[in-house]
């Protein structure tokens, strides 16, 4: 129902854009600027001292083993329907 209200609300407007003749009769001019002294920022940074390296760890991870439960028709239950 919402695409309904939303495209009959978008169409008329995309006609009335496509119906619009557009023509530039004057070029665009920037203003002439001067610029005279001024100081950029000055930052003391402190960053964090990072040490990148290679360890050898081994993580044993569980095997998981997940039984679903049957529905009435003798099917296993997904969860995807």
């Amino acid at each position: 129902m919402k695409r309904i209200i939303i495209t009959s609300l978008i169409a008329p407007l995309a006609i009335g854009l496509a119906a619009c003749d557009v023509d530039q009769t004057k070029e665009a001019e920037l203003p002439e600027v001067e610029v005279k002294g001024g100081q950029a920022p000055e930052f003391d940074v402190e960053t964090a001292e990072v040490e990148v390296g290679t360890q050898e760890k081994t993580i044993e991870v569980p095997d998981v083993d997940v039984k679903m439960p049957d529905d009435a028709e003798g099917k296993p239950v997904t969860g995807d329907e």
